[in-house]
């Protein structure tokens, strides 16, 4: 198809000129003089550092090559990035990372590919970190298992229910380490909210108030003359072609997070965006990792003024607005907490700095989400948010939004992961995507 040709031009072009022109980073690190590192690692020869592979480094995929060169166990061994100005902005953030820590080893150069699957095929690459937008994050984390990487995946970790369950089913068949980045896992307010609630100390948990923001909308942005150095057909992948606008991909000029987030073709708004975090709190103090809601109601102005999720247990979750943006309010019989980023306030308000004895029961303790990964990758076993996990939370966000496109009630089964007797809901679940990319 017309798509291979063009990738094929653009990526000889792409790499030959970055590999000539960039100089970037492999470790050669100081494990022969033996000691520790400043994180507090041991320095390690090269044939025990963690080799990744680095997918879609805008913004955020730029700030994650800084926390894992922070952990000192790892290199990075090749790039992938559509847009060629952000590939060599990230690699000066890389030198920047060496510079400020020489601890971290020597320069050397870095490949950078077009097109992920180049990266996928190189030997060396023993992980990925996928923080493209999230329309590719199913067919990218498919083919990355297949190929023997195990997995970092930005959250949220899907665009569709059944996106989701083709990666954790990718995942198992392959045998590979997949962590979801909801990196709030890794957070102690978060940690502490959930233990308390886990071990009653505000009663039984009678509701929920979730504050994250809007829903997507549909696609609308007029087209704009697409700049230099950027592959657009390759940056839609497995999406049906529109015009490029630079709300989804913007200048280098300008360095913020994208919006494509906010347009349903490419993200699911803010209830996927911020949502992946709180409802993963939400879904983790509940003891839901593995299941969800049953019932998902659209607001009418009646009865449920804002979009409420029902648990098979009476719990009911709203997406509303109340005084903490991007915040959790749980509500108890005997107390109430809330929880957002750095902040937690409780009643009785003593619970805050509670200390949960060893004879209580405990979550899985992460104190650093990268670290946790690297980890789970050496003992071959599931992190702090393992796929399913993820997969769950994205699911609660994702269900929300269709019952925000339908403007109804919907019956959800989570261990069918279908909605029951409505083929409209059902339809929504997943999506066409186009032949070279489909999962």
């Amino acid at each position: 198809m017309k798509k291979e040709k063009s990738t094929s031009i653009t990526r000889r072009g792409f790499v030959g000129t970055t590999t000539k022109a960039l100089t970037a980073l492999l470790i050669i690190p100081r494990f022969v003089m033996g000691g520790k590192s400043q994180t507090g690692v041991p320095y390690l020869a090269p044939s025990d550092l963690i080799n990744l592979g680095f997918i879609g480094v805008g913004k955020q995929g730029r700030g994650l090559t800084r926390s894992f060169l922070n952990t000192g166990q790892t290199r990075i061994a090749a790039i992938s990035e559509v847009y060629e100005g952000k590939a060599l902005r990230t690699i000066d953030t890389i030198q920047e990372t060496y510079k400020a820590n020489t601890t971290l080893g020597t320069f050397a150069t870095i490949p950078v590919y077009n097109d992920f699957r180049e990266l996928l095929a190189r030997k060396d690459v023993d992980a990925v970190v996928i923080a493209t937008p999230d329309h590719w994050h199913a067919a990218m984390a498919v083919r990355a298992a297949a190929a023997g990487k195990d997995i970092y995946c930005e959250k949220p970790l899907s665009l569709r229910v059944k996106e989701g369950r083709a990666m954790v089913n990718a995942a198992r068949k392959y045998d590979r380490v997949f962590q979801t980045g909801s990196m709030q896992r890794s957070w102690p307010e978060f940690r502490q909210a959930v233990e308390l609630i886990r071990n009653g100390y505000i009663g039984e948990i009678k509701s929920v108030k979730v504050n994250v923001g809007p829903p997507p909308t549909a696609y609308n942005l007029p087209t704009e003359p697409v700049p230099a150095g950027l592959d657009w057909d390759l940056w839609l992948g497995p999406n049906e072609p529109v015009g490029f606008n630079s709300e989804l991909a913007p200048p280098l000029s300008k360095d913020v997070f994208p919006n494509w987030r906010n347009y349903r073709e490419f993200g699911g708004g803010m209830v996927t965006d911020w949502g992946a975090h709180m409802f993963d709190i939400v879904q983790w103090a509940l003891g839901m990792d593995d299941s969800g809601p049953v019932e998902v109601i659209a607001p009418d102005g009646k009865d449920h003024k804002f979009l409420t999720y029902r648990y098979e247990n009476g719990i009911t979750m709203t997406h509303e607005t109340w005084e903490w943006s991007n915040g959790i309010h749980f509500v108890g019989t005997t107390g109430e907490i809330k929880v957002q980023r750095k902040k937690i306030e409780t009643s009785p308000i003593t619970l805050a700095e509670r200390i949960i004895t060893e004879s209580e029961k405990h979550v899985y303790k992460s104190v650093d989400h990268y670290k946790d990964f690297l980890n789970a990758m050496r003992t071959r076993t599931k992190p702090v948010c393992d796929v399913e996990i993820g997969h769950r939370t994205a699911s609660v966000c994702n269900i929300g939004n269709i019952a925000y496109r339908l403007n109804r009630a919907l019956q959800w089964d989570p261990v069918k992961e279908v909605f029951k007797k409505d083929a409209e809901a059902n339809a929504l679940l997943g999506r066409i995507m186009r032949k070279e990319w489909a999962i």
